[in-house]
């Protein structure tokens, strides 16, 4: 790993962040729109209504982005408690496996931690092992007890 470390992002740093949250995106079966999901971060950023960590290096005299974490807060009913949902985990293909997926989850476990979280949450798709394999490194233990259900409105 080229001397990436873990950024908290500002609402700033969107730019910085937009081409990998577009590539992102786009792995999940979604158009292209930089412009969209400029806007769509800034706006989340502003709002305070997610927190995002950058793996970022300084290079020339500019600060580069090789992946992301965003988290989303919710709420534990029956425990009475805040958890945080690991919405989105993504590191440039051409960076996938130097470390910056570990660094990502441990900065996101080490921050849950500091807010006194229940723990975090995520959902992946079946077919992404690589990602699987990586979240059962870190401690993530697959529900095997409950289903998901979604309605979604187009």
């Amino acid at each position: 790993m080229e001397a990436y470390r873990l950024v908290e992002a500002e609402w700033q740093d969107a730019e910085l962040i937009t081409p990998l949250f577009n590539d992102y995106r786009v792995y999940y079966g979604q158009q292209p729109d930089p412009a969209g999901a400029l806007i769509f971060l800034q706006e989340r950023l502003k709002a305070e209504e997610s927190v995002i960590f950058m793996a970022v290096k300084d290079e020339a005299g500019s600060r580069q982005a090789g992946g992301f974490a965003q988290l989303y807060p919710s709420f534990s009913s029956l425990t009475m408690q805040r958890l945080w949902v690991l919405n989105d985990l993504y590191v440039a293909e051409h960076l996938r496996g130097q470390g910056l997926g570990k660094l990502l989850l441990e900065g996101v476990r080490e921050y849950a931690l500091s807010t006194g979280s229940k723990g975090l949450t995520l959902t992946t798709m079946t077919d992404n092992v690589r990602a699987q394999r990586l979240y059962e490194a870190q401690g993530y233990v697959r529900d095997e007890e409950f289903y998901t259900y979604d309605l979604i409105f187009k």
